[in-house]
């Protein structure tokens, strides 16, 4: 197994050629030969048993309920799993709640079922499923086909190019099938049961929200809310107020999602009840510049617009300020986003060159979406979406004040009254219901977000044929709209002031991806002092780690263990997490253990008044006075200096 280990971690992680993976989920990117993404694959999979074995036996996290054999997509988060989670989450609010002075709140769990509806979930928040015929295992049928066609790319060695570019189009374009297509594809290749080779029923659509009941009669039903972004649109009202009337401002909220994943799959990737941080910054739909915009502007990243993922082109370089200036990228603010949330992820430790900004297919995007991008982070797994970041439009605030009756809208005051011109979409709908049944919501929610010259061609349209063709994209067809349903005029009037739905641009971090991801990032071995087994170690930067320090009497000796005590208490003081370790082991054994666990720093008591400090990847060495060594500790764990700062201002020690 060792000699497996030592070859597997000499090819992986690759460096991504020019942003492009050796191999990704998304059909868009270079794909090498076969034979090539075989023994990637091989390597990957070893090393990401690695990883995980590593994770699961030092206690970062395991699976839920395992004295009952556990439960799919459900885990539990050990000790330094805690850690690490906190501490990515302490870096989150530093970096975005305080340093943009965001509204925080905390909204409960358990929403009631009018919210949800309003905002779309109970109808749209579907996966298609299909069911094993004879035991009934349910699987998800996009996962099935987009596994069959990985599976032919990367193994089947007599695959005609022909047949190549049909799979990897499917792949591109597989977020967009519908039922029926998707019901074609898996007969047509003959796709079966994973487990049992069993034949599969038709995809059909399941909702993904737990559903519950509010109060004991049963009558006022809920669900665990998929998402925590609702409890900020509709608190929109009070957090205006509370920010003196005043736009932009920004809400963020961090708590437990939940989702019942018809198949989870991928450890932490993909689970039923996750931890997600949001920001939702409310902008003026006419002025998305942004302030602080100059600071990230010559942020240079990898980006992959959607031209270049239809044109087969690798991921490119770019400064955000380029992007912006060219339309790629489509305002300042999200703009803004992008480059935050690139900083923060790459302080919390995660490889630049294997970070990517992907932007959404035309296809991926709702029908109100302005654009979208996701912060994806290569894994053994792939390209692992961890951060969405959309401008929203006003969907969502429009939603629920159509449902609640409450207007959800900001105001600008004019200093002279001002005549304008507005343009008024009325959807009838009684009309739009006689004609759209079950689905006329869908219809009326797309008739509401169109933009002006999208409803001046409608009205030219309407008035001159009495009907007019629209495409739904909710739907996902071409609908019929006839002059009995909408009524679109122009009426001029004066104003006081100009009142108007906010645009939304919200930052979704999926923080248990993003954490599994760090893992993978940080981890490598080395050999042993003997040079007869490989050491797992985690590079975790102070502010990510665990533990910061562990403190080692290196014999079993009263004076040793009295001065341990009395540093640990300094540490205390300082408030800098410790471990002490005075199980009397070689001192080899116990570095081994700590770094296992990704502590930064280790404390040696060797002598009464002087200690020595090592740092955990160069293994390098320094002498400290016992008085002054929490002192040092602190400084390089909150970052006021460095490891080769320290090297200069106190002797080295050589063991």
């Amino acid at each position: 197994m060792e000699v497996l280990k030592k070859r597997v971690f000499s090819l992986w992680p690759p460096f991504h050629r020019s942003g492009a993976a050796f191999f990704t989920t998304k059909a868009y990117s270079t794909v090498p030969s076969t034979q090539t993404l075989s023994v990637q694959q091989q390597n990957r999979e070893a090393f990401r048993q690695a990883v995980v074995n590593t994770l699961e036996r030092r206690l970062f996290y395991i699976p839920s309920f395992k004295i009952y054999g556990g439960v799919a997509g459900l885990y539990d988060y050990g000790p330094p799993g805690c850690a690490v989670k906190a501490n990515v989450l302490a870096l989150w609010r530093q970096h975005f709640v305080l340093e943009e002075n965001m509204l925080e709140v905390d909204c409960p769990c358990v929403t009631p079922g009018i919210v949800l509806e309003a905002s779309g979930h109970v109808d749209k928040f579907t996966d298609l499923m299909v069911k094993d015929e004879k035991t009934g295992a349910c699987y998800r049928a996009d996962h099935l086909l987009k596994d069959f066609c990985k599976d032919k790319l990367e193994k089947d060695h007599k695959l005609s190019a022909e047949r190549a570019a049909e799979l990897r189009h499917i792949l591109a374009v597989l977020d967009d099938f519908s039922a029926e297509e998707l019901c074609a594809k898996i007969k047509e290749y003959g796709i079966t049961a994973p487990d049992t080779k069993n034949a599969l029923s038709n995809p059909y659509p399941f909702n993904l929200m737990f559903q519950t009941s509010i109060g004991p009669s049963g009558s006022s039903p809920g669900y665990m809310r998929p998402e925590t972004a609702q409890g900020i649109f509709v608190n929109f009202k009070d957090l205006y107020y509370y920010n003196g009337n005043k736009l932009p401002f920004a809400a963020a909220q961090i708590g437990q999602a939940f989702r019942n994943e018809i198949s989870p799959r991928q450890g932490l990737l993909r689970v039923r009840e996750f931890t997600l941080a949001e920001i939702e910054h409310f902008v003026d739909p006419e002025d998305k510049s942004f302030p602080k915009f100059s600071d990230v502007s010559d942020l240079e990243l990898y980006m992959f617009p959607r031209e270049d993922q239809m044109s087969g082109q690798p991921t490119r370089r770019i400064t955000i300020g380029e992007a912006v200036s060219q339309g790629i990228i489509d305002n300042e603010t999200l703009g803004y986003y992008i480059g935050r949330v690139y900083l923060f992820l790459t302080q919390l430790g995660i490889a630049k060159d294997r970070l990517r900004f992907r932007q959404h297919l035309e296809n991926e995007m709702a029908h109100y979406s302005v654009d979208c991008w996701d912060a994806e982070i290569e894994s053994s797994y792939g390209w692992i979406e961890c951060v969405g970041i959309a401008d929203r439009s006003a969907y969502d605030l429009n939603a629920h004040a159509d449902r609640s009756g409450v207007p959800l809208v900001a105001y600008e005051k004019y200093q002279q009254p001002r005549e304008v011109e507005k343009l008024v979409v009325v959807p009838v709908k009684k009309e739009l219901g006689l004609a759209f049944k079950g689905n006329h919501r869908m219809v009326v929610e797309a008739l509401e977000a169109m933009g002006d010259k999208e409803a001046m061609e409608m009205k030219a349209s309407l008035e001159g044929k009495g009907e007019c063709e629209f495409r739904v994209c909710a739907l996902n067809k071409v609908v019929t709209i006839k002059n009995s349903m909408v009524s679109i005029s122009i009426e001029k009037k004066k104003e006081q002031q100009r009142v108007f739905t906010p645009s939304v641009i919200e930052p979704s971090f999926g923080i248990g991806r993003i954490i599994y991801c760090l893992y993978e990032h940080s981890f490598y071995t080395r050999p042993s002092k003997g040079g007869d087994e490989q050491v797992n170690v985690f590079r975790f930067t102070p502010l990510v780690a665990p533990i910061k320090c562990t403190v080692f009497p290196l014999v079993q000796n009263r004076q040793y263990e009295d001065v341990a005590k009395q540093i640990a208490k300094s540490l205390t003081a300082f408030g800098i997490s410790y471990k002490i370790d005075v199980t009397g082991t070689s001192i080899g054994k116990r570095y081994a253990r700590t770094d296992e666990l990704g502590v930064p720093f280790a404390v040696t008591v060797d002598t009464t008044s002087s200690v020595t400090v090592r740092e955990r990847d160069s293994k390098q060495q320094i002498r400290v006075d016992v008085d002054e060594v929490a002192s040092v500790v602190k400084q390089l764990t909150d970052g006021t200096s460095t490891w080769a700062g320290v090297l200069l201002r106190y002797p080295a020690h050589s063991p």
